[in-house]
């Protein structure tokens, strides 16, 4: 079992414990289970779907990085697939608090890079804050997405965020987690340059038209990728940098061993996302960082 679930596996319940043990008991648990994971789960615990994401929940804050709050947030999103994914909060020492992740947006991106195509609910330990609203509201199952809480009655989207304010109200554009491709092209025989371009090409800018993908490379040599995630209110969008380090942590990936990094986006594109992840990956140690443009 990962050493960041040690301190509180006491608090799960031991029928829950036995269910669970044969997956998160793995050093390479991924922090995702699949549906056909879940059913057995659920057999031998006795938990329904509400039940069991409300149980995961410390399991998921375990995978917070909280240096600065330490205030450690879980969540585990609901895939149209019957998957479940983790998502926790990461904090940044020595760089600006708008590279924060939150946990949300950790969630619902874990997903987005494995593939999924639509969210069904999200279950959270604290509500959500206007930031992650807003960010939810990006998705393509639109304010009916479900949001749970301890203790709450099951509520939609619709209801944190009355009057909302989203992708619809601008323009005919793709949502976030529809399947996109871009069709950006580079001439390399680079494998992480490559991993940074397919990223860009999945990436998610229908204001500004800024796509942009990145690849990390860490001292083993595994490959974490991420992409831009835009959102229509702006603010609450998603750096590529931070989509990869989230997919980093899911997998218990250690975000200070990165000894390479890529960055794809366009030379004439509006936006540039290269200071910001510049700063960052200088923090987190990395000062292999390359800029390649379409």
């Amino acid at each position: 079992m990962q050493a960041r679930f040690h301190a509180i596996w006491s608090e799960i319940t031991p029928k829950l414990q036995e269910a669970l043990l044969p997956y998160i008991g793995n050093d390479d648990f991924s922090a995702m289970l699949t549906t056909e994971q879940i059913e057995s789960i659920k057999q031998i615990s006795g938990f329904d779907d509400h039940a069991l994401a409300l149980a995961l929940l410390p399991l998921a804050a375990a995978c917070s990085i909280a240096p600065i709050s330490h205030f450690y947030v879980g969540a585990i999103a609901r895939g149209e697939s019957g998957n479940l994914y983790f998502g926790a909060n990461m904090e940044f020492t020595g760089v600006p608090l708008q590279q924060t992740v939150h946990a949300e947006q950790s969630a619902i991106t874990h997903a987005w890079l494995r593939g999924e195509k639509k969210l069904i609910s999200i279950t959270v330990n604290y509500s959500p804050c206007g930031h992650c609203r807003q960010f939810m509201n990006e998705l393509n199952s639109g304010t009916q997405l479900e949001v749970y809480l301890p203790d709450r009655p099951r509520l939609t989207l619709a209801d944190y965020l009355p009057e909302a304010f989203g992708p619809r109200d601008l323009t005919d554009t793709p949502l976030l987690l529809d399947t996109v491709n871009h069709g950006y092209q580079l001439a390399t025989n680079d494998s992480l340059v490559q991993a940074a371009l397919d990223a860009t090409n999945s990436s998610h800018a229908p204001y500004s038209q800024s796509h942009s993908g990145i690849a990390l490379q860490d001292a083993q040599g595994k490959i974490y990728t991420g992409r831009y995630a835009e959102n229509a209110a702006f603010n609450p969008s998603l750096p590529p940098l931070q989509s990869a380090l989230i997919f980093m942590n899911m997998v218990n990936g250690n975000c200070q061993s990165i000894k390479r990094a890529v960055l794809v986006e366009g030379a004439n594109s509006q936006l540039s996302q290269w200071n910001a992840t510049k700063s960052t990956l200088s923090v987190l140690g990395c000062t292999e960082l390359e800029r390649h443009t379409f």
